[in-house]
């Protein structure tokens, strides 16, 4: 059997239609399993963030109507935006060092959940401290984070396997 050689650009094609799918899956996620209070969610972390930056609330908190409802347009870009930044960057990963990757992507997800959720945007100011969010918001965050990786490593793989098929 020969070793597969590593397509760049078809791990970048996986990674994103994994983190758009994965994506979909973590705010479905967020539905049964809510991470913030409806107060604390009034303003939601990547409005937070934004809003940090300088970019206006009136931005920040744009809307789109779909079947009668209102939806954070600019929320959503974001959630997918870093869903498909970090499902690229593992599908990078994951399909140059395929046995390096091994039962990882749990783990990743995991580690993203803790790099951001209980170091950067603490630290920034934009969510509080990990001492201070309650247990509802770690134990959905932490969930969330795992099921959002397997499905974006599954998914990616399943899609890189069909594009790198010798035929």
């Amino acid at each position: 059997m020969t070793k597969k050689q590593f397509n760049q650009k078809a791990a970048m094609i996986a990674g994103i239609t994994g983190g758009v799918i994965s994506g979909l899956v973590k705010l479905g996620w967020e539905n049964i399993l809510p991470p913030r209070t409806a107060d604390r969610d009034q303003t939601n972390p990547p409005q937070q963030l934004l809003q940090q930056v300088g970019v206006p609330a009136s931005v920040t908190h744009a809307t789109y109507t779909y079947s009668g409802q209102q939806l954070p347009a600019v929320s959503y870009m974001m959630h997918f935006g870093f869903s498909t930044t970090f499902a690229v960057a593992y599908s990078l990963w994951a399909r140059k060092h395929p046995k390096a990757q091994a039962g990882s992507s749990a783990l990743f997800g995991l580690g993203i959940w803790t790099a951001f959720h209980h170091g950067l945007l603490p630290a920034l100011g934009t969510i509080p401290s990990a001492k201070d969010q309650p247990t509802e918001e770690h134990v959905s965050e932490a969930i969330g984070h795992v099921l959002w990786m397997w499905t974006a490593d599954w998914v990616s793989a399943a899609i890189y396997d069909r594009l790198t098929k010798k035929h």
